[in-house]
């Protein structure tokens, strides 16, 4: 892990950009976003040049909302990340079963719930993101005993993870980043998944894709909206009949978009769910 950060503040110009710019802020590799009154703060990988990669940055941002951003920026040890967020975090009930919760506490649990142990780190995936939530959420009645699942993007591995303690036989969990594949290593040994649990480090496009007919009973994709459209075909191939399309990392605004892409893939909307204006969908093939 780096011994700084580069942590980077940035102003909302309105409630109503406020998912917008905190999906800006995750595009851009900030992947834990916190809000406070106008600002919101994330923690990025220190670059060789700081000043350099936060206007790139700004600018990013400001395409995406169409208006000036105020960026403000510093450096941080990695001493103040861990407390910051020791500090903030605590455990997460999801759904009916699921507990997501870092490695320093211990929930009351009743008896048949399921214990993810989760520490933050930069991969996506802590459960305090609604995006998270919501696929988890939708998680539940998607997995059946023994599913083959695929987890596109899988960041922290914690959707994988609960996929393979609901019952998945094997889980394929696959991200680009080298980094977060080293995060969701740690998380799926602590969490006692490695026999089911297998990652790779690849690119999910068609042309990866194409290599899995009909293999899947799940495919959970907790990514960028603008991602998600161009391989809706390529996850309906890679499905069998029946399986579920679970998506997340959508506005609400994105919803209706989504779904009618979807149907356009060959897909139907069976359930849905919306937190702190992001949206979930469970589609069936």
């Amino acid at each position: 892990m780096p011994r700084q950060w580069l942590v980077v503040h940035a102003r909302s110009p309105s409630d109503e950009l406020n998912a917008l710019l905190a999906e800006g802020l995750i595009a851009c590799g900030g992947h834990a976003v916190e809000e406070a009154g106008d600002w919101q703060t994330t923690w990025l990988a220190p670059a060789a040049d700081p000043e350099a990669a936060v206007v790139e940055l700004r600018q990013r941002l400001e395409a995406l909302l169409d208006t000036p951003v105020e960026v403000r920026w510093e450096l941080r040890d990695d001493e103040d990340w861990d407390a910051r967020w020791r500090a903030g975090l605590g455990p997460r009930r999801i759904g009916r079963r699921i507990i997501v919760t870092p490695a320093w506490t211990v929930p009351e649990t009743t008896g048949d719930e399921i214990v993810i142990i989760i520490d933050p780190q930069m991969a996506f995936g802590t459960g305090e993101h609604a995006s998270t939530r919501g696929v988890l959420h939708l998680l539940e009645d998607a997995v059946a005993s023994d599913a083959v699942m695929l987890d596109a993007g899988t960041g922290s591995a914690v959707l994988a993870i609960a996929a393979a303690r609901l019952g998945a036989a094997r889980v394929i969990a696959v991200d680009l980043d080298a980094d977060a594949i080293l995060n969701a290593r740690e998380n799926v040994t602590r969490n006692g998944c490695a026999d089911r649990v297998h990652l790779d480090s690849a690119e999910i496009d068609a042309a990866w894709l194409a290599q899995f007919k009909a293999a899947f009973d799940v495919i959970t994709a907790n990514i960028l909206s603008g991602v998600l459209h161009p391989l809706l075909p390529a996850f309906h191939d890679a499905l069998r009949d029946g399986g579920s399309l679970l998506l997340g990392g959508l506005l609400e605004s994105e919803a209706r978009p989504m779904a009618a892409s979807a149907q356009a893939a060959g897909f139907d909307l069976i359930a849905e769910y919306g937190e702190e204006g992001w949206w979930s969908a469970r589609f069936v093939k």
